[in-house]
């Protein structure tokens, strides 16, 4: 019988579901390892701005102890919402964040992903993460605990293994066959910095928060994150090789930017600006969603949390709800004796409400960009 309370626990994957995870055991006094594949935290960009709902993100920092960190480093000018007609930018609809009469339930504050992640790595125990631990698989055993196989073909087995190792998750296959398919949209990103020196007309249009415009099946966002940056993207529906057909080399920036004026002529030029002329290269990034619903058959010894157990589209809920997957297993592993009943606990409560979120997400992608 594996007892919770000297389990042997791996996470695989250093993300925010991930490392909530690790902080709410370590806060009781239990022991994980976090294995990342990257080499180190600043190995690659980490995403735009997040905002954290106060039922699922901000419940989940809560649990870790960690509210009042995250609403230092937190924007809650982030909030304002602009929605502007595509050919004269004019607004349509402008949502501001609540003030101080308003504050509570519905503040929803963002935050810098990558200022999030490290908040939350910085209250782990030094020598919690792992880094350069690239898993190849993972292997349910006869006895209940898990086996984990490197990359570099080293094995070490756990009493429990989570995967909170994302989209491509090599953790998955132990509980489900299911791979994320294509949604049928994509979007391209580029990138400005110092907007409100080097680009004052977009940083003007934009606000402090999230600006929107939409024409058919094709939408822009851009989106204030911290030091003046802001992150642009056009979203249309095309085949997965629509850069192919196109004939367009992805790495052609030139070719790229030409497609994408085309796509938007008849825009207002300042919303053409933000796509166009951006100081990063274009970034292509197809969205991908697991079928709805994923679940799968208890297996002893690993389960899922995040986008490995519940891949859906953008929008707004993702990283909320893998924040609060990570506190809701620890917690489970808290209160329940056994390991196995924690993880049948958690995916009781996780996989019916993550089903239903999936539902909502691929309709809501429907209608944004049909």
């Amino acid at each position: 019988m594996n007892l919770t309370r000297a389990a042997r626990v791996a996470i695989v994957g250093g993300g925010i579901g991930g490392l909530v995870c690790a902080r709410v055991l370590q806060l009781h006094g239990r022991s994980v390892t976090v294995f990342e594949r990257e080499p180190a935290f600043d190995a690659r960009p980490q995403g735009g701005t997040l905002d954290l709902h106060p039922d699922t993100g901000q419940a989940a920092l809560r649990a870790a102890d960690l509210l009042d960190r995250f609403h230092a480093l937190s924007r809650p000018e982030g909030q304002e919402w602009r929605a502007v007609e595509h050919t004269t930018a004019a607004a349509l609809e402008h949502e501001w964040p609540p003030g101080d009469e308003g504050a509570g339930e519905e503040d929803r504050p963002e935050i810098d992903r990558g200022h999030l992640r490290g908040l939350l790595l910085d209250s782990l125990a030094p020598g919690t993460v792992r880094w350069g631990h690239a898993v190849g698989k993972a292997l349910p055993l006869l006895d209940g605990s898990c086996r984990l196989v490197f990359a570099d073909g080293t094995t070490e087995d756990f009493d429990l293994v989570v995967g909170a190792d994302g989209a491509w998750s090599r953790v998955r296959a132990a509980v489900s066959e299911a791979l994320p398919g294509y949604t049928g949209v994509t979007f391209v990103e580029t990138g400005f910095d110092d907007s409100d020196v080097r680009h004052p007309d977009l940083a003007r249009l934009v606000g402090p928060g999230t600006l929107v415009a939409k024409s058919g099946s094709t939408m822009l966002f851009a989106q204030r994150n911290s030091n003046g940056h802001i992150r642009a993207y056009v979203a249309f529906r095309a085949p997965l090789d629509w850069h192919t057909a196109a004939g367009l080399d992805l790495d052609d920036a030139a070719a790229i930017r030409t497609y994408l004026s085309q796509r938007l002529d008849g825009w207002a030029e300042g919303l053409r600006y933000a796509v166009l002329d951006g100081d990063h290269d274009f970034v292509h990034r197809p969205l991908f969603a697991l079928p709805v619903p994923h679940v799968w058959e208890h297996v002893p010894g690993v389960t899922l949390l995040g986008d490995a157990a519940h891949l859906m589209p953008p929008l707004g809920v993702g990283a909320n709800h893998a924040l609060l997957d990570g506190t809701d297993l620890a917690q489970a592993l808290i209160r329940e004796e056994r390991v196995d009943d924690a993880v049948r606990a958690y995916e009781e409560l996780m996989l019916p409400r993550s089903s239903e979120l999936a539902k909502q997400c691929a309709e809501g992608l429907e209608n944004l960009v049909p």
